[in-house]
């Protein structure tokens, strides 16, 4: 991870100073906030404000005045009732809002989750950092052959070294054109010298987001199916968002992250599985690959 001096000592500044405040706080994120968490070689997320508590999701669904005097084993009830029944307006009574460098890769991907407000760094303002992502040798892998956006088996030492070596120099080349065409010499404005950056080049946003949407976010890119580079960033943020909603969290965890869904025939096949019925493929209605997920999930 890398941090600029201005920034360290930005993050130090927030860090020292307190400001005395009547809202609900959480302790465990007070003390994770302004912090960055690394992710990959030069990324980072990092929490730099939030609203709301657990508390909150419980005040929002009972429409209740003030934090309430139920016992917390009744709230963590009404909590996970909440969560398993798929009513998603008490957790959207909770934000939180990150400041995350990511590669620029990942931040097209991460962009398609369109539920959230966000504010990148101009590169038409500013100068982009010279920091972009190299993976590790254990994540260049090769195109799966079952999964037309997946990976398989990883590449042999050789052929890895070499594709380190392409995306260091590509990555080397390009940045230095880049300096090249935003120096005196050239000129040319930073909106036009930015178009020749590689798409491992990094840059940075804030990302605010209520909590429902969160988790919907983490449902789908901390899944071990989601790509790792971007699955490593949605693991850094479930961190964050355990320490500041633990109830919430841990029902998400329950019913959507560790949770599958069956279909109603799948719900049909299950129940002859239960009666010892015979039962197959061809007679499920279900095609061969919903077949497959259905036994994977059974662990048959």
């Amino acid at each position: 991870m890398t941090l600029t001096p201005e920034q360290t000592a930005e993050i130090a500044t927030a860090r020292a100073g307190a400001t005395p405040t009547l809202r609900a706080t959480v302790p465990a994120l007070e003390a994770m906030l302004f912090t960055a968490l690394p992710v990959l070689d030069h990324g980072f997320v990092r929490v730099v404000d939030y609203m709301g508590d657990d508390a909150a999701v419980v005040q929002a669904a009972r429409v209740s005045y003030g934090r309430g005097t139920r016992r917390a084993l009744e709230d963590e009830g009404l909590i996970r009732y909440l969560m398993r029944h798929h009513h998603s307006t008490p957790f959207e009574m909770c934000e939180i809002k990150f400041h995350v460098k990511l590669p620029i890769f990942v931040a097209r991907q991460w962009i398609r989750h369109r539920t959230a407000n966000v504010n990148e760094y101009s590169a038409r303002y500013s100068i982009l950092d010279k920091d972009y992502y190299i993976p590790e040798p254990g994540q260049l892998a090769a195109q799966s052959s079952s999964n037309r956006q997946g990976r398989g088996e990883v590449l042999d030492s050789q052929t890895a070294t070499r594709v380190l070596a392409l995306l260091r120099e590509d990555a080397e080349q390009t940045y230095g054109h880049y300096e090249e065409m935003l120096s005196e010499e050239t000129g040319l404005a930073r909106e036009l010298a930015r178009m020749n950056l590689t798409l491992n080049t990094y840059t940075q946003w804030y990302w605010k987001t209520d909590l429902h949407n969160l988790f919907h976010f983490l449902r789908l890119r901390a899944d071990s199916h989601a790509q790792y580079e971007i699955r490593v960033y949605a693991e850094a943020m479930m961190e964050t968002v355990k320490a500041w909603v633990p109830l919430s969290y841990n029902a998400f965890c329950d019913y959507r992250l560790g949770a599958v869904t069956f279909s109603a025939k799948m719900m049909a096949v299950l129940r002859k599985l239960l009666a010892d019925e015979p039962v197959d493929q061809a007679s499920s209605g279900l095609s061969k690959r919903e077949w497959a997920e259905m036994l994977a999930a059974l662990g048959r």
